[in-house]
């Protein structure tokens, strides 16, 4: 303690002699450095950037475009230690400056680290492409997510070591409380293992569309507490990763076809070979449509049902998408509208017709009766009479 008191005294002292020129060349220094960061980042810089584009791999490239920033901020840091190096006290020998001129290395490096741990970086690419990641996985921004966290918590710990704070320490104190810890955050860290889970097995991609017991919609993101699904009412809906990864889950955007089905109900009074002609036309109706898959179509008399005659039709689209599947389903719904009109049949629609029999004996005994009611009543107008 006394010794570094007598330091700063010291350096007390040489500041109040320092003279006009003394100053006046280090700052000096302190511009040559900046004038020449200028330089270095428009001209060297570039140019250096430009040779290793010509390489076999984009590594290096991508590398120096990271590290861009922090170079920029390092011509700066460097040229201030010179010019206080340059003057007649060493202020630069002390401890705190030191420190100091350490930590925004380490800082520096660290900025460098986190912008080269980018989803859209070269590591990442070559990542993606030897485990045969489509483009559209949410494995390589989760990664980004996590290794960019990793280093700015690194950072942080290695500068606190710098400036003699415990590092061993701080671990320790992380070990007893992981218990607490983890009791407490039960569900995030659910929710964690949760996006994992949905990430390493890709049930679904970022832009696919979903359907789960508790939400329909389209994948925008996936973070590591929730996914975000934009459903079709325009609405962001985020779900838990732990919810989301015990459900079953429908994926639509990974269909090749789109499925029609539906039954035409015919009335009870169609004949036989009016049936058998709307089946026929149907069927070919579907065959020689162009959006239409060809793979199974199934056109067939099914049912005898309630109040019809019912003719189950099975096909599937071309095309995937909702608005150009509907307005193929419309054009075969008018087409068999037209068969049918053509071939005279009638479709049904919910009816019943009520049938009562009655006992022979029983209906003379009330055709007697209606009679011996009429005589009765002729008799009694011609007494009023």
């Amino acid at each position: 303690m006394d010794n570094s008191m007598e330091r700063w005294r010291m350096l007390i002292a040489s500041f109040q002699r320092l003279e006009w020129i003394d100053i006046s060349i280090a700052f000096g220094i302190f511009l040559i450095f900046l004038v020449f960061r200028k330089l270095f980042t428009k001209y060297v810089f570039k140019f250096i950037v430009s040779l290793t584009r010509r390489t076999p791999t984009h590594v290096f490239t991508d590398v120096l475009l990271s590290f861009e920033k922090p170079l920029r901020l390092f011509w700066i840091v460097l040229g201030t230690y010179l010019a206080l190096l340059y003057l007649p006290f060493n202020i630069t020998t002390t401890e705190f400056v030191q420190h100091i001129y350490r930590s925004f290395i380490i800082m520096l490096l660290g900025w460098g680290l986190h912008n080269y741990m980018s989803a859209h970086s070269a590591f990442f690419f070559r990542f993606a492409k030897r485990v045969e990641l489509d483009e559209d996985s949410m494995l390589v921004p989760f990664l980004s997510k996590i290794l960019r966290f990793s280093v700015i918590a690194l950072t942080i710990v290695v500068i606190a070591g710098e400036w003699g704070y415990s590092i061993s320490g701080f671990i320790a104190g992380l070990g007893l409380g992981g218990l607490a810890f983890a009791l407490a955050a039960q569900d995030t860290i659910g929710n964690f293992f949760g996006g994992i889970i949905i990430i390493t097995e890709k049930p679904f991609s970022k832009g696919d569309w979903i359907k789960t017991p508790s939400v329909e919609g389209t994948v925008e993101d996936i973070t590591f507490r929730s996914t975000q699904i934009r459903t079709f009412a325009d609405s962001i809906v985020t779900v838990p990763n732990s919810t989301l990864a015990n459900e079953p889950i429908t994926n639509w955007s990974q269909m090749t076809k789109r499925q029609i089905t539906f039954k035409v109900g015919v009335t009870y009074s169609t004949p036989r070979h009016k049936l058998e002609r709307c089946v026929h036309r149907i069927d070919t109706l579907l065959r020689e449509h162009e959006e239409v898959n060809q793979d199974l179509i199934m056109v067939r008399f099914s049912d005898f049902n309630n109040s019809s005659l019912d003719i189950f039709v099975y096909f599937f689209t071309n095309t995937t998408a909702w608005t150009e599947w509907y307005r193929i389903k419309e054009d075969i719904n008018f087409k068999i509208m037209n068969i049918l009109e053509e071939e005279g049949v009638e479709i049904a629609f919910p009816s019943r017709s009520l049938y009562v029999e009655k006992d022979h004996q029983d209906v003379m005994q009330e055709m007697l009766k209606e009679e011996e009611e009429e005589d009765h009543t002729a008799v009694n107008e011609k007494s009023s009479k």
